[in-house]
């Protein structure tokens, strides 16, 4: 599961990590937080006609057909291995993928003697991390036909590598950036050459830490959020 996430790089750096041009409205500096939750806002880029766009989406995929939108608190994360027939995912799959840099994600600890601590996970190398997404637009039938449409987007989990350390039996897909393309574009790579990018990441990738129990409110914000806290106790 992957379910907070920190985002403070500048969008105009992203776009610029990923040969991508703004949307329009994007501030290029943009509102750093490091503690973006389910239905929040994240960054995510799409590729059409071979040009790449960076754009928010809200955080929980909302499916075109959906009629209740409360469906989205459910789907803030997709399985890799049913990603490509599971009703809810399957034609984001096969038209909508997108690429979501962030610069961390938060993951619970739940080891015995460790009190459920959370814990940071960021690249050893200091670049942002690119997560596997999918993104999906709504139009809300209580709103005229022309209104422009909700964009959201899931982030797809896999199994864990040894990065995980044993904290979770999930993790988010982690693509290199020489796999954007292949994942991005759907007119050249077929379905099963992009479910092979679908895998953990090459363990070595991902460096973590505990922090402090604020980040488990999303009311809670700012940099401290990401500093190493000691270990927490049950006894």
């Amino acid at each position: 599961m992957c379910g907070r996430i920190a985002l403070f790089t500048p969008p105009v750096r992203l776009a610029k990590l990923l040969d991508a041009q703004l949307a329009a409205g994007i501030e290029p500096e943009g509102h750093p937080s490091w503690n973006v939750g389910p239905q929040r806002r994240l960054f995510g880029v799409t590729e059409h006609d071979g040009q790449r766009l960076l754009d928010r989406y809200r955080w929980g995929l909302l499916p075109s057909w959906a009629k209740d939108p409360s469906i989205a608190n459910r789907l803030f994360n997709a399985r890799g291995e049913t990603v490509a027939e599971k009703p809810s995912f399957r034609s984001a799959f096969a038209r909508r993928p997108c690429v979501l840099p962030v610069d961390g994600f938060y993951e619970w600890d739940h080891r015995a003697g460790n009190h459920k601590q959370p814990h940071y996970f960021s690249r050893v190398d200091g670049e942002p991390i690119l997560l596997a997404g999918l993104w999906e637009h709504w139009h809300d039938p209580s709103t005229p036909d022309d209104a422009a449409p909700l964009r959201t987007c899931t982030v797809i989990t896999t199994t864990p590598n040894r990065d995980m350390d044993e904290l979770h039996d999930r993790m988010p897909v982690v693509l290199d950036l020489h796999d954007v393309e292949s994942w991005l574009d759907v007119d050249t790579y077929g379905p099963d050459e992009r479910m092979q990018l679908l895998r953990p990441a090459p363990t070595g990738t991902l460096r973590h830490y505990g922090v402090a129990s604020a980040v488990g409110s999303v009311r809670n914000d700012g940099p401290e959020l990401i500093e190493p806290a000691e270990p927490q106790s049950l006894f």
